[in-house]
């Protein structure tokens, strides 16, 4: 191949990759969707996004979705759901996905256990 060619497969190569990194990439929050351990906190600290803590709030932690996002938690054992916004980081233990409110716990049923086994998806 030669070295005109070359330039032009590599200049094609980067465009599609820049095409397709502002039209596939970014939408992947709104289809984000996961697995894991969940567990509570009721804390009356500021949160990663500036606001308060409100533990009758139905609102949760997750390490990288944007604050903001809307998801729908499930608790695998009991199937009963909860709809929280994202509002802080966390968790940051191995294993766990997020960190509920007391008050979005309470609605799956897991503040006596601390923590639960939950699905969740972004919905908005």
């Amino acid at each position: 191949m030669g070295s005109l060619a070359l330039k032009k497969l590599c200049r094609t190569a980067l465009v599609s990759a820049a095409i397709l990194a502002t039209t596939a990439f970014a939408p992947l929050q709104a289809y984000a969707a996961g697995c894991g351990g969940a567990s509570w906190y009721a804390l009356g600290s500021k949160t990663a996004s500036g606001e308060r803590m409100n533990p009758r709030m139905m609102t949760a932690a997750h390490r990288s979705l944007r604050f903001g996002t809307k998801l729908k938690v499930t608790n695998r054992n009991n199937g009963r759901s909860v709809v929280v916004r994202i509002n802080d980081r966390g968790p940051f233990i191995r294993g766990r996905v997020l960190d509920l409110s007391k008050a979005a716990a309470q609605n799956i049923g897991m503040v006596s256990s601390g923590t639960a086994k939950v699905c969740y998806e972004v919905i908005g």
